[in-house]
């Protein structure tokens, strides 16, 4: 009799998560590090404005302010002074923690997928003591399809409507939080699967999820 192949173990569910204003509520420290590199460049940027836009690359929100020479270097300058002026001041959102910690207590993995400069998203996560299983920076919208199939990633998470359509080229299913600059219609026009209100109902949703996929 031909011995039968062994069965392969099943993957652990992968969850992504998004970093600002879905983990983090990173607007007073990006306040900070935008006043900070005003102050240095003598450029006027409206700190109020641009954190009500937080999602994309910085590149995006400087060139509003600089011309495009000015660009790439004012944007090397601002992730240098970022960690003195930003990590400080940030709080988590509310039930970030236990986001993160419900996967990984589930036996899953959680993984963080971020438009930001790593080593700066790692700073943060460091800070406020969450610990994911791995952190991926430098992606925006539909370039985080790439981390999340990389890393089997079945669910992602996040704030703004880039993160519903990397979710959707990933072929993950989306979960949405409306506490960025996205209102929870926007989430869903976009394609969300899942809106909820904020992170502190994410253990409950993933529960359910667990216990019925479909």
């Amino acid at each position: 009799m031909t011995p039968m192949a062994p069965h392969s173990a099943p993957r652990p569910l992968t969850v992504g998560f998004d970093l600002d204003m879905t983990l983090i509520d990173s607007r007073p420290g990006i306040h900070a590090a935008y006043r900070a590199l005003s102050r240095e460049t003598g450029v006027r940027i409206d700190a109020d404005l641009a954190v009500t836009r937080l999602g994309p690359p910085l590149e995006q929100e400087l060139a509003h302010w600089f011309p495009d020479e000015r660009i790439q270097e004012t944007a090397d300058r601002y992730r240098e002074i970022y960690p003195e002026y930003a990590i400080a001041p940030t709080p988590a959102m509310p039930g970030a923690r236990e986001a993160v910690a419900a996967v990984q207590a589930s036996g899953g993995r959680a993984i963080v997928v971020t438009a930001k400069h790593e080593p700066n998203a790692k700073l943060h996560l460091a800070h406020l003591g969450i610990v994911p299983d791995e952190t991926i920076g430098w992606l925006w919208a539909e370039a985080k399809a790439e981390a999340l199939h990389e890393h089997g990633a079945s669910v992602y998470v996040g704030d703004h409507i880039g993160d519903v359509r990397g979710a959707r080229v990933a072929g993950a299913l989306s979960v949405a939080v409306p506490t960025g600059p996205c209102d929870a219609d926007e989430l869903r026009a976009a394609g969300a699967d899942v809106v909820l209100d904020d992170l502190t109902a994410f253990p409950a949703w993933l529960r359910s999820y667990r216990a019925d996929p479909a």
